[in-house]
């Protein structure tokens, strides 16, 4: 359907890989379905994740012009466009407005097996517990950042993503409101895979302890 809308656009698919586009200067970035474990074990939290992403300045620039993520089982689609705000279904979003890291509830994602370290991300977790309201590990990054954009969720970490996973949850986020970094505060997050999403008030602060988590090893 996606490239019957537009014949012209490529593709960037988790379960298909790379499919190159007629002009190059747009593409599909598709999960189509984010939070495999849930859906394998009969958790009821997954996702249909969808971004544009637009090539300018001869390939060098690229830019995430809209993105949707949806949610079947509670008919919600969070959806998005460059400089036309963030929206679940009809009802326009904003990021939370509380101002206090210990009021606030952040989410993350916990790395499996020996995909990550995981001292590293136990160090981060440990900081964070001790100065906000709670983590959360809901196992779905695109539901994630909406929630974020959504203002569910303070904010929002973690590391070793792809980019199909983030784009839409990213474009939400700053549409509603909020910041989008690399956890290092840099912006090549479809790169690194690292990411930091909050809203305005707390996302300094967090990235603050995130880093001070971590006494020797450097984080991206």
């Amino acid at each position: 359907e996606l490239g019957r809308a537009r014949p012209d656009f490529g593709f960037l698919l988790e379960e298909g890989g790379e499919i190159p586009g007629a002009t190059g200067r747009h593409r599909w970035l598709v999960d189509p379905l984010d939070g495999t474990t849930n859906f394998l074990h009969g958790i009821p939290h997954f996702c249909i994740a969808i971004a544009v992403e637009r090539t300018e300045d001869r390939g060098r620039e690229t830019d995430i012009t809209a993105g949707l993520v949806y949610d079947p089982l509670r008919d919600e689609m969070f959806w998005s466009e460059k400089g036309a705000g963030a929206y679940v279904n009809d009802r326009r979003l904003r990021v939370s407005a509380r101002r206090k890291l210990s009021e606030a509830v952040i989410a993350t994602g916990i790395p499996v097996q020996n995909k990550a370290d995981h001292e590293t991300f136990l160090a981060r977790l440990a900081a964070v517990m001790k100065v906000s309201s709670g983590v959360l590990r809901a196992g779905a990054a695109a539901l994630d950042l909406a929630y974020v954009a959504a203002g569910r969720y303070e904010g929002f970490w973690e590391t070793g993503l792809n980019p199909w996973d983030i784009a839409p949850g990213v474009l939400l986020v700053r549409e509603a409101g909020g910041y989008v970094t690399e956890i290092g505060g840099g912006h090549n997050m479809f790169e690194t895979g690292s990411i930091l999403a909050a809203n305005g008030q707390l996302h300094a602060e967090i990235g603050e302890v995130l880093r001070g988590a971590l006494s020797v090893k450097a984080s991206p």
